[in-house]
């Protein structure tokens, strides 16, 4: 079988227009039982094929179905352009009644189906009922006008028999819901343009957080294969802290403050600081990166797994605080200055608060 199908769409506003709806109204761009019906129809504009004797086939139905709640097809089809009986319809009437009268019993009570109607023009009409407060919503309509069927490919001995052209119908949809499904593959594999569900399994192909929201998935996929390139060096470390918090860190290795370099100023500082380990490197954020423990928790968690192999980070969170230096401005009446050299003897008096110092006490 050819992929060759197409439809005629209705899923917009305008093109609702013309409709006849009885206890159904318009939501946006969707049709609706009414929240204080239980049971309504909307009797769909005709639509022409441009073929005398045309054969309709598939329709299918994009529906909000509460628990509740069902949906009818009614379908009427003919050569002739006028029908008298559709500009009889009460538009104030559930529809109900007057929908059997003239289209009799429904085609089915399901959102995909198959018609054996034949005819130019095509009337359609969707009953909804409704037993709860939630009611029905019908978003779209899809009424197949070209396809390649099973039965075009038999001898025409049976191409004009009703039974076999409904039974083949099962494996026709079958087979073009299959070429559907691979022919939008390809769009699944985007992350822009993937379902929801489909989106979650890149996410985990692509080893994503999959605590990420819908919407930053979308956003980060696309550039994970380039991300995995730089990681586990330090612009990798730190675009991974940057995702997970929102904030720059900074990032301290062992031989930035080797403590046994010989051109270090303060040895014994640096290996209070930060060890002797070269294996261990240090990840300084502002005290208020985290609101609470558990969040920090979780994201020394994560990093585990962001990091090089036998690396270990440890998380630094620096206090604000005040170092008085060349200038700096406490307040008002406030004066910063050096110690001032002093001669004690017994004119002096030595306050609590003095500071006294040798002749080295400016290093």
């Amino acid at each position: 079988m050819g992929a060759s199908q197409s439809y005629w769409n209705l899923c917009g506003a305008e093109q609702w227009n013309g409709s006849i709806c009885c206890s159904v109204e318009r939501r946006g761009d969707s049709l609706q039982l009414k929240a204080d019906a239980f049971e309504g129809v909307a009797f769909l504009p005709p639509l022409d094929s441009a073929e005398a004797g045309f054969r309709w086939g598939r329709i299918r139905l994009k529906l909000r179905l509460p628990r509740d709640a069902s949906v009818r097809v009614y379908a009427r089809a003919s050569d002739e352009p006028e029908w008298e009986a559709w500009h009889e319809i009460p538009e104030n009437s559930s529809g109900t009644d007057a929908v059997r009268m003239l289209f009799g019993e429904p085609k089915a009570s399901c959102s995909d189906l198959w018609l054996s109607e034949t005819g130019r023009w095509l009337w359609l009409a969707i009953g909804f009922t409704s037993g709860g407060a939630e009611k029905p919503c019908l978003d779209s309509v899809s009424i197949q006008c070209e396809c390649d069927h099973m039965v075009d490919y038999l001898p025409a001995v049976y191409q004009n028999q009703d039974f076999t052209y409904r039974f083949l119908s099962i494996f026709t949809a079958m087979f073009q819901d299959l070429e559907e499904t691979i022919g939008a593959s390809q769009r699944q594999l985007e992350p822009a343009a993937a379902d929801p569900e489909m989106l979650q399994c890149l996410a985990h192909w692509l080893c994503a957080d999959g605590d990420l929201n819908e919407q930053t998935l979308r956003s980060v996929l696309p550039g994970a294969i380039e991300e995995y390139e730089s990681m586990y060096t330090v612009s990798g470390i730190r675009h991974s802290v940057e995702r997970l918090t929102g904030v720059t860190p900074w990032i301290i290795e062992h031989f930035m403050v080797d403590p046994n370099d010989p051109n270090c100023s303060d040895p014994e500082l640096y290996r209070r600081l930060y060890g002797n380990d070269p294996y261990r490197f240090f990840l300084l954020l502002p005290q208020g990166t985290f609101a609470e423990q558990r969040q920090m928790e979780d994201f020394l968690e994560k990093m585990e797994d962001l990091v090089p192999a036998e690396t270990t980070p440890e998380l630094v969170l620096l206090k604000p605080g005040v170092q008085l230096g060349w200038h700096t401005y406490l307040g008002i009446n406030t004066r910063v200055g050096a110690y001032v050299p002093a001669v004690i003897d017994e004119l002096v008096t030595i306050h609590y608060d003095t500071t006294i110092g040798g002749k080295d006490h400016e290093r």
